[in-house]
């Protein structure tokens, strides 16, 4: 997410310039990012429902479909992704309009 938001900082100045708000830009950035999570999230709870009984033989002490040990693992993950959107989101809510154009 980093390297998106530094790709797109003459997009964020123009926006800004534009007249958007800083909330805007955030949450334009947080809810693309955020987007991608959930995706692969549920297409990662999908795979592991599948493939169950090849988990299975892998696993000790849980079952492969143990429902409080996939939500905490995926509410993680979500937790750490919203974190790695969030603070490139943040920096790039504060760029200056004037210098995100002047290096585009």
């Amino acid at each position: 997410m980093s390297y998106s938001v530094s790709q797109r900082t003459q997009e964020i100045g123009i926006r800004l310039a534009l007249g958007a708000q800083r909330s805007d830009v955030l949450r334009l950035i947080v809810g693309q990012g955020m987007r991608l999570v959930v995706f692969g999230i549920g297409t990662g709870l999908l795979v592991t429902f599948g493939l169950t009984r090849l988990l299975q033989d892998l696993l000790y002490g849980i079952s492969a479909t143990d429902l409080s040990t996939l939500s905490m693992v995926s509410l993680l993950l979500a937790l750490v992704a919203f974190l790695a959107c969030w603070l490139p989101a943040r920096r790039a809510s504060a760029i200056d309009p004037m210098v995100a154009l002047r290096e585009g």
